[in-house]
């Protein structure tokens, strides 16, 4: 995961970009005659108009890929992003580049008829370039687990798998209810998490996983700092004194986070043997697993109280 912010940028011939449009454009045109027309806001508030039957479809981060299979609409899956490892089935899709670097030209040439975007990959131009092209691009921004219910929510309707939503759905609020419920009248766990040891990177109030800790029982000792990754010193790493801490795994995370930073070495959740490695994907992609991070979360800070 990357934890510096990054600009993206790219530049296309015009005559590269006509020719691929001439090619696709057969597909990418709606028609106001088309039957099973959806309308609606994504999530930074445009308006995404779908025409007609969706048969390919592009997603540009994992989360949304997860997405995709949970509510059984993995078989319109044409593209994917190279960190789209889950669930096994979405290894095999064909790759149109990384999530901050998708390739447009080999986007353009697997001819989608809808593109889910997140927000968190800085790709809101590219989103707009998309939608200039005749592709209907859905961008999603979930900070929460209210935010991937809406997602799911409004991907379903995209793709009129509003049945199979519902049922999940069902599932994941259920399982966060009886999480809730249990961890309620609980002293909350003050906690750190490191996304990396050094240089030290910590979650900040705009982090998807400081709402997973605030529903596991926990809070976050860094909350209140304005950025989602910020740099944090090892001075106020000394001072912080979190009683739990948290390191994903998983990925380059993982090497990351082999051992505390220095400055929490002697801090009260070292000491007491209160320092947790939970799969970093179930924590930071805010899609149907996200639950899954809360349950471990939720274990780990009241063992006592959740099976």
């Amino acid at each position: 995961m990357l934890i510096h912010n990054r600009i993206f940028a790219f530049s296309l011939s015009t005559l590269l970009v006509c020719s691929l449009l001439a090619l696709n454009s057969c597909s990418l045109q709606p028609s106001a005659g088309d039957s099973d027309y959806v309308q609606l806001n994504d999530e930074a508030n445009r308006e995404v108009r779908v025409y007609g039957k969706i048969e390919r479809v592009i997603t540009l981060a994992p989360n949304l890929t997860e997405i995709i299979y949970a509510i059984g609409a993995g078989d319109l899956l044409v593209g994917n992003t190279t960190y789209c490892d889950y669930p096994e089935q979405a290894k095999s899709v064909q790759k149109v580049g990384d999530t901050l670097q998708p390739n447009i030209e080999r986007i353009l040439a697997l001819r989608p008829n809808l593109i889910f975007i997140s927000t968190s990959s800085q790709l809101e131009a590219f989103a707009r370039q998309l939608s200039e092209h005749g592709i209907p691009v859905y961008v999603s921004d979930p900070h929460d687990l209210e935010g991937v219910i809406y997602s799911i929510e409004n991907i379903a309707k995209l793709l009129h798998r509003e049945e199979q939503a519902s049922e999940l759905v069902g599932k994941l609020r259920g399982r966060i209810t009886a999480v809730e419920a249990v961890v309620k009248n609980r002293k909350p766990v003050r906690v750190f998490y490191q996304l990396s040891a050094e240089p030290l990177y910590t979650a900040g109030r705009a982090a998807f996983v400081t709402d997973l800790i605030k529903r596991a029982g926990g809070v976050s000792v860094t909350a209140e700092v304005p950025e989602a990754w910020p740099r944090y010193s090892q001075e106020s790493a000394v001072a912080a004194q979190p009683d739990a801490i948290v390191l994903p795994t998983g990925g380059s995370m993982g090497a990351a986070n082999s051992d505390v930073a220095a400055g929490l070495e002697r801090a009260p959740a070292v000491l007491n043997g209160k320092v947790f490695k939970i799969d970093g994907d179930l924590l930071v992609r805010p899609g149907p697993r996200a639950v899954d991070g809360l349950e471990r979360l939720a274990r780990a800070l009241h063992p006592e109280a959740v099976n």
